[in-house]
């Protein structure tokens, strides 16, 4: 069943079944209808020679320069060669085909100015499956990622390069196989499909989802290594956290007890102490304050998914004109600053978690590194060095590039927002965390099975998925592979899946 867009229904779980499920995408007729209605007005104003930015004038320091009628006709096509200036390896796929989707969703709002033929294109993409290749690196987050966006908007003229059906392809090779019309570049139509913090925002969207579900399965982490260290439950009870009042908290300890429900913990049969420390009680305050900015970070993506990020803005019922900075990234890049942050936060409290499972002094009993023969093995010991490694790494990554604006168009730029490094450090960031989380999960089961108490119903559940996938460290083998398993098991959400079939929802 297709997804219709009307410029004000994409949400970040849209985003994702078409981007990286393939789900087809479709206008309403409403959407056409303003499409349509913007365009006649464009052309109204450009044979009245009403004066407009990147229309019939030049951009960013050229913005004083009003171009000829021949000019006009020509100029879309040199600003998308202009603005295809990037560097780096392609873009992910699924991250283009969210940005395509972004800038379909936009002009389905009526106030771009291109032509149907331009949006219509897009949609063909998508849902045959051309995706642009795209350099990754070259957009400041401001006037839009043009950099990228030029890219996709070269195929508009049958140039630049494409995916299709696995290979890598000319643009115009790439659409004649997939049978779409090259719809050429007409006046506003260039700009029109490059002007937006569309890139940065769909990267953004993408992550949000992953990110939760990355919250939910530390969630599960931490259930296994609070039962591994016979943990005090009671800083777990809702109604404390519900005392202070933060939503993400209260989220947090009930999505861990839940994972615990049926363990000899909860029942009093196994001894505990009378407070542990903080990386064992406060987890859901850390984490619930992870959930907390995940939430606001999705509340501005939305808002950007569903808005207006093109300079100028065609108001069709007032026959306006109005020229602006809503492509400016920060209201995007801020927040996605603070995930990346809250991610790392909570990998620097699963590490700690990690410590006290490996220390002999820590453990509460557990044979030191997890070992049975310390001495002759060294069991999980080096399985923190990789971990320490990564969150340093993602503490590096965390230093904001919101604040690291450098003027540019001869300071007709002078700040921007440096939001698609934003994007790409919380790229890294991610991929890290499901690195560390591997780690802390391996060691919780390994540790689980020196325990003879009952684990908790998910916590089982989560521990024999692991176990399907690694064993039991017996004697010391190199855990590289073991590594690279469990942080593939992470990024698969195969043991959230697992635990959520069976103790129902961790949101």
């Amino acid at each position: 069943m297709s997804i219709v867009l009307d410029g004000y229904n994409l949400t970040i779980e849209r985003v994702v079944a078409v981007a990286r499920f393939g789900e087809k995408v479709e206008l309403t007729a409403d959407a056409i209808a303003k499409i349509n209605a913007c365009r006649a007005l464009i052309e109204e104003k450009i044979k009245a020679r009403e004066t407009m930015y990147g229309i019939n004038t030049g951009i960013g320091e050229f913005s004083e320069i009003v171009l000829t009628d021949e000019q006009v006709g020509q100029f879309q096509r040199y600003l998308i060669y202009n603005h295809s200036a990037g560097i780096g390896d392609p873009v992910p796929i699924e991250q283009v085909r969210a940005a395509m989707l972004g800038r379909i969703n936009v002009h389905a709002k009526g106030h771009s100015g291109c032509r149907l033929a331009i949006t219509q294109t897009l949609i063909a993409m998508l849902n045959k499956g051309v995706t642009p290749v795209v350099c990754n690196k070259g957009s400041v987050g401001a006037c839009g990622d043009l950099a990228p966006m030029s890219q996709i908007a070269l195929l508009m003229m049958g140039e630049g390069e494409a995916f299709f059906n696995g290979e890598r392809l000319s643009g115009k090779d790439a659409l004649d196989k997939a049978g779409i019309p090259i719809p050429g570049l007409e006046a506003r139509d260039g700009l029109a499909t490059i002007n937006g913090s569309n890139l940065l925002t769909a990267m953004s969207a993408l992550h949000i989802y992953d990110f939760n579900r990355w919250l939910k399965q530390a969630e599960i982490a931490a259930a296994m290594s609070l039962e591994a260290l016979m943990a005090n439950m009671k800083p777990y009870d809702v109604r404390l956290h519900q005392m202070r009042g933060f939503a993400g908290a209260q989220r947090s300890a009930i999505a861990i007890k839940k994972c615990i429900e049926g363990s000899d913990l909860l029942s009093g049969k196994v001894k505990t102490k009378v407070q542990d420390a903080y990386s064992m009680r406060s987890t859901p305050q850390v984490i619930g304050a992870a959930h907390d900015a995940i939430a606001y970070a999705r509340k501005q993506v939305e808002i950007e998914l569903n808005g207006v990020g093109d300079n100028p803005i065609f108001l069709v019922e007032e026959n306006l004109t109005l020229t602006g900075a809503n492509f400016q990234g920060t209201p995007v890049s801020l927040p996605m600053e603070m995930a990346g942050t809250a991610i790392t936060m909570v990998n620097v409290l699963s590490e700690r978690r990690l410590n006290r499972l490996l220390n002999p002094a820590l453990s509460v009993g557990l044979p030191a590194f997890l070992t049975k023969g310390a001495g002759m093995f060294s069991g999980l010991m080096l399985s923190q060095y990789t971990a320490d490694m990564l969150i340093v790494e993602q503490k590096i990554l965390c230093t904001p590039a919101s604040v690291q604006s450098i003027p540019a168009a001869a300071d007709q730029e002078d700040f921007v927002s440096m939001g698609m490094n934003t994007a790409l450090k919380n790229m890294q960031i991610l991929d890290n965390a499901f690195g560390v989380l591997g780690i802390e999960f391996m060691a919780a089961a390994q540790a689980l099975d020196f325990r003879e108490f009952q684990s908790g119903f998910g916590v089982t559940k989560a521990k024999e998925i692991i176990r399907k996938h690694i064993d039991f460290l017996d004697i010391d083998r190199p855990l590289y592979s073991d590594h690279n398993t469990m942080k593939a098991l992470v990024k698969s959400c195969e043991i959230l899946d697992g635990v959520e079939a069976l103790i129902g929802s961790l949101d």
